[in-house]
């Protein structure tokens, strides 16, 4: 099957499977920095980090990390360090995965966790069960 591109030349159909594959790499490298706890920045102090996804740009020079702390949302602090230690993690990353240009990395709180909360909460709603539950023929 052919790709199709938009008219800006990227694809329409998402991610290449490089974007992917180099993506999933550098979580790895950045969980790796992160579970050594090496920051020196104070608002990184005991800092628990979970990357729990990163997406690539087309040309690689960027990636965004999805970031969750351990049983707590991290602070707009702790982001703002997660933003000043960045050369640091980029030149971790460029050391652990090959890539002809080490990535400016960006940070995004992950909200999926609380997405698929909120989506539970609302399909254990009564009205939603009662429209859930299976019809019988007598009803209809």
């Amino acid at each position: 099957m052919a790709r199709k591109h938009d008219h800006k030349g990227g694809d329409s159909l998402g991610p290449s499977q490089r974007q992917l594959r180099v993506a999933e790499e550098v979580r790895h490298a950045l969980s790796a920095v992160f579970a050594r706890e090496e920051f020196r920045d104070p608002d990184l102090h005991d800092l628990h980090v979970t990357v729990t996804e990163v997406r690539a740009s087309p040309d690689l020079k960027h990636m965004t990390a999805f970031v969750s702390g351990l049983g707590r949302d991290l602070t707009k602090e702790q982001f703002a360090g997660l933003r000043r230690v960045s050369p640091f993690l980029r030149k971790q990353v460029a050391h652990a995965v090959r890539l002809k240009y080490a990535p400016d990395l960006h940070f995004q709180p992950d909200t999926a966790l609380d997405y698929a909360m909120k989506i539970d909460a609302v399909l254990k709603r009564p009205e939603v069960q009662r429209d859930l539950a299976p019809r019988t023929e007598t009803e209809d």
